[in-house]
This record gives C-alpha cells, structure tokens and sequence, in this order.
C-alpha cells in the first residue's frame, strides 16, 4: 500500500511499525497476530498482507474465535481495550499446560481501564512480554479523511429520549478521547474551537477534548508538558450546514455513492456477462485521480486514457528488438492492471449517467435553485412553492428524492408552517416517514418556521467568478469555513477558543522575507500548519473533497476532516427517521 506521504494512513502505518512491529522485532522469528473487530478493520485500511508478512506476521487470526494452539509461536495482541477482546487474550493463557501460544506481546488501541488491566495481571501475567496503549483509536478513511469507533453515534447524540441521559455523556466523553488519539497520531496539540450555536454539543465536545489534550500532554512518554502547536481543530455540530446533506452532488465520488448500492466501498457491476466487484480507495491511483471530478468530466477523460493505454502498447510492440520485447512482457500486466481500472470506472461512471439522466438531471436544476436561493441567471427566486412544486407532481421521482426536495425548501425558507407542512406530506402521501422531516428539529434546524427559530446562516463567500456546472453550482458551507480559518477570517465571537492559550495562527502561510527558504516537499508539509475539522454526525463526500480542494489550493495549510460516520443522503434521511424511536427499538451495536 503506498498512500502519498503525508497521507494519515501513512501515518498510521508508520506508528504501528515503530509501536507495535519493531518492538517487539527479532531476526527470523516469525509470529501470529490476533486482532478484534475494530483493530481488523483499522489494518485494512492502512496496509496488506504482504505489508504484514515482512513484519514477520504469518497468520491473523480473529481473537474472538476459537482457534488451533501454535505453543511454538509468540503472538501480537494488537486490541481494544473492551471486556470481550481482554477475556480473549486470557483465555488463549488460562493455564500454563493449555497456553495456545509461547508468550504474548499486548499493544492496547487506547487507555486500559484498571479493573481490565488487573483482570490480566491476575490471569495471565507471566506470559506477557510486553503491555503497552498505542493511542489509535480512529479510523484513517481516506488520506485526508478519517471517522472515529462510535457504533450508532448519530441516534446516541441527537436522540431526545437520550437528551439527558448518561449516554450522551459517555458518548461525547469517548469521541473527545478518540480525537485526541488522532491529534497524538498527527503529533499535534491544536487550539481547539467550535461553532457556537442553539446546541451546545459543539461546546461540550470541544470543552471535552481540550481538558483530555491537557491530561494526554502532561502524561505523554517523555513527561513533558507539549506546547500548543500551530494547528486549529475546529468542531462543528450537524446542523451546521443541512442543505449539503441533502443535494444531489455530481462529483464521481459523491455522486456514485449516493444514487448506486455501494456497500462497505464495494461496487458491483456486469462485464462480459459476468458479475464482478471492484473496491474503491487509494491504492486506485485512477480513482484517486479522478474520484473529485464533475461526472461529465469523467465520461470524457477515461475514453481518452483508454486510447493513451492503447497507443503506449502498440508504441512498444511497434519495436522489435530482444530488449524492447522483454521491456513489453514485463510492462504487460501494468497494461492489463491499468485498462482493468479505466474499464470498472467507466462502467461506474455508465452507471452513474443512467441514473442522471433518467430523473436526478430534472431534480437537480429545481435543488440549486432552492439551495442557492438564485436561478441559474443569478436572479433571486420569489417563490420557492413554485420550484418545489414540479418535483412534487412528478411519478417518476422517488418518496426519498421528493423528500429531500421538501427538506432543501424547508432550509431556505428557514422552516415553513404547520398547516404547510402536514399538506405536503398528505399531498406527497410519505406520512409514514414525516418524522424524515419532522426530526431534523432534534439537530437544530427549524422545521416550522417561528420568530424563536431563526437560524444564523453563515455568510457565504463570494464565488461567482469561479467556473462551474450550472446543475453544481452549491458549495458545502464547511469549504467557506476552510478557508475563512485559513485566511484567519473566522470570526471569534461566533468561533470561540476554548484552549487558555491559542497557537499562533500562520495558515495561509505569509512569512517574513527574513524567514530561510523551506527544505524538501516532506519537511514542507510538516513545517504547515494543519487545520483539523471535526463534524459531529456524519460527513458527505462533497465536504470531503473540500479538504482536498483548500489543501490543494492553499498549499501552507493542510486540511485534515473527520467525523462520527460518513453520510449518503439516504443513510441520513434514514438516521433522522429513527431518533424519535424509543431506545430500545433502535438497533445498537455492542461497542
């Protein structure tokens, strides 16, 4: 796996080689490695087989399954520190006689709670060689991206049956914890803000993770109280921006996501008659490519790569010498690896069209229009009914495309009455999921329009002179965000700090003409500042290719954004249904 440089699931690999791997290294000595659900997954996402194999790993096994005794092997536990995985570890060492393997060296994702840790002492003590917490307990999604270990956090946070309940407390206590393990990942001690609005989760969260930062820094390995860098962790609560949740996007990435079934990053397709699937991520350098790209850029730059792949192939069998046929045979599998790609992009790219053109090209003109507020011509739209109207009488659309279009209306009017609402939903007949609707009162955003329920929009920037589809014209307001804390634009009162001392805030990079010249690409990158933004509540892809958009654009700053979850407007739509559910009719997952 070979993420960019500075990517974070390079830097996650990094530490668990230094943290785990070359701890407890010895020449020509192989060993298993046991993990639990989530470390299982946090390996996926940073590195393959063949990366373990020249650790010395030569089977993974799952900790939670019963397995054949290897009593010639030592083993990694590499885990969480939960009641299951720890009553895994012990039982593989219950008695001397039965151990399943030679010895135990223990790396723990987080802090060991003191009951699970005398649990082991007095278990299995003497076959553990080594006992250490690595700090990662998040996930690295993408090399900019990364979402935390908080099963059904979205009903957890925003549910009122919970609204005063310990739960919610635990909840944020263990997303401030999980966020410090990513800013000990990132070696970083940022000036912690939040958006300051009608909740306070934003607050409570940011309070939580400054106080967890003081405590991490003052017991970190060396001792020593680490300074505030120069980063910004800025935590903003759902509400913040509910038009982004729920446009259709026509970027490749978003787009895909939301209007084809691609689960777990796994797209289905037929070629040739024949069923196949293909993974989406970053070792895809096409995908990484053009995965933030307009659809209509898509459709026209993958026939142009399969022509560049044709013509490069028949360049090389143009040549006849030994040495020119020996250079093609090895290149061929490169040549094949690469038309494979181009074909299962432009057959998720086929795809995507299909959809658009048979009813997401006549929706989107009418959801800009009530995003924006203007038509395309940039005038003011007078009367929104009128726009919501069309979508609404139209059969062909779906009840989640129709309710999505009532929501984006909602938003712009800054909610509606309640005689207009019940009409539209009896009108539309979605009475059994109204509460879609209903609910996002739960994430702060009117519903019914009064004079107590005026929310603050934030001033947008002015965008006009730049270049655009005219069915894409909407941009995340977090992207706004990005770059007015960059440009040390946001404003304090509405963005309050809660660390004592705020770093010095350099992201868009002005320096001193005395200032020496930077060293390589890499040292940049470090020497920048980073802008760490944290959502409470879900993601989209559009404000993921943000990150990615500033970064790029401002090359001093480096953007990094996470959350809870990653959203697709049908999974929200379906999260938001579920709030007013009592606790028990909502599945939660054991953590």
């Amino acid at each position: 796996m070979a993420p960019a440089l500075w990517g974070l699931k390079s830097l996650v690999w990094q530490k668990l080689k230094s943290s785990v791997f070359e701890d407890c290294k010895k020449e020509e000595e192989w060993k298993v490695m046991l993990l639990d659900d989530y470390t299982t997954k946090l390996l996926s996402l940073c590195c393959k087989m063949t990366d373990l194999l020249a650790e010395g790993i030569t089977v993974v096994e799952n900790v939670y399954k019963n397995r054949e005794p290897v009593p010639h092997m030592k083993a990694i536990y590499f885990i969480t520190p939960t009641k299951k995985s720890v009553d895994g570890l012990i039982d593989d060492f219950i008695s001397k006689s039965s151990s399943r393997y030679k010895a135990a060296y223990v790396y723990f994702t987080d802090f060991c709670p003191d009951n699970l840790f005398n649990k082991i002492k007095s278990s299995c003590a003497k076959s553990i060689r080594r006992c250490k917490e690595i700090n990662i307990s998040f996930f690295p999604y993408e090399s900019r991206v990364f979402t935390l270990n908080v099963p059904d956090a979205f009903y957890r946070c925003y549910s009122p049956t919970l609204a005063k309940t310990k739960d919610k407390d635990a909840v944020m206590q263990v997303m401030a914890e999980q966020i410090v393990t990513l800013c000990a990942t990132l070696d970083e001690n940022p000036g912690v803000r939040y958006k300051s609005g009608p909740s306070d989760k934003a607050y409570r969260l940011a309070e939580l993770v400054e106080k967890n930062l003081e405590n991490y820094y003052k017991t970190d390995e060396k001792s020593q109280i680490k300074a505030k860098t120069h980063s910004q962790l800025i935590i903003i609560d759902r509400g913040f921006d509910p038009v982004s949740t729920v446009l259709h996007e026509l970027t490749f990435q978003a787009m895909a996501y939301d209007v084809l079934p691609i689960e777990n990053d796994t797209y289905k397709y037929k070629t040739e008659g024949k069923e196949r699937e293909a993974i989406l991520e970053e070792d895809d350098e096409l995908w990484v490519k053009i995965r933030h790209q307009h659809i209509a850029d898509v459709i026209e730059e993958i026939p142009k790569l399969f022509k560049e792949a044709s013509s490069k192939r028949k360049a090389a069998e143009g040549k006849v010498s030994m040495s020119a046929l020996t250079q093609l045979m090895k290149k061929m599998p490169l040549y094949r690896k690469e038309i494979s790609r181009q074909v299962i992009h432009l057959n998720l790219a086929e795809d995507c069209m299909s959809k658009f053109k048979s009813n997401i090209e006549r929706l989107c003109k009418a959801e800009q229009d009530l995003a924006l507020g203007t038509d395309v011509e940039g005038q003011k739209v007078k009367d929104s009914m009128r726009v919501l109207l069309p979508v609404l009488l139209n059969k062909s659309h779906e009840s989640y495309d129709k309710i999505r279009a009532i929501l984006l209306y909602i938003f712009s009017t800054n909610g509606t009455t309640q005689e207009n609402l019940d009409k539209l939903i009896q009108n539309v007949q979605i009475q059994s999921d109204s509460d879609m609707i209903r609910n996002w009162k739960y994430l702060d955003v009117p519903v019914i329009s009064s004079s107590a329920a005026q929310q603050h929009k934030y001033p947008r920037r002015d965008r006009s002179s730049e270049e655009t589809y005219q069915l894409s014209r909407w941009t995340p307001v977090i992207k706004d965000v990005m770059e007015d804390a960059i440009e040390n634009k946001l404003d304090s009162k509405d963005w309050p700090y809660c660390s004592q001392c705020p770093p010095t805030w350099n992201g868009s990079g002005v320096v001193s003409a005395r200032q020496k010249p930077k060293g390589s690409y890499k040292e940049e990158r470090r020497s920048s500042a980073r802008l760490i933004i944290f959502v409470i509540g879900g993601i989209t892809y559009s404000e993921m290719r943000s990150a990615y958009e500033v970064s790029q654009a401002y090359k001093s700053c480096e953007v990094v954004i996470g959350s809870t979850h990653i959203l697709t407007p049908k999974r929200l739509l379906d999260e938001v249904k579920s709030l007013s559910k009592p606790k028990d009719m909502v599945y939660i997952k054991d953590e």
